[in-house]
């Protein structure tokens, strides 16, 4: 498990979630902690290291 940071797409609070590196490639819906509004993650792992990270509002 990996700790990653970002800033929330909808408050812009910087919050932490751990991603899971055992799926090279990840796409999923999870609440933001602070303000529970639903955020769509996308991840790619090579090996153990995050490469790519996104968070995008789902009200757009």
């Amino acid at each position: 498990m990996n700790e990653h940071e970002f800033q929330c797409p909808y408050c812009w609070e910087t919050i932490s979630m751990l991603l899971d590196s055992s799926q090279p490639e990840q796409e999923y819906v999870e609440d933001c902690e602070i303000c529970c509004n639903p955020i769509q993650i996308s991840v790619k792992f090579e090996g153990q290291t995050l490469v790519m990270f996104n968070a995008i509002n789902l009200e757009q």
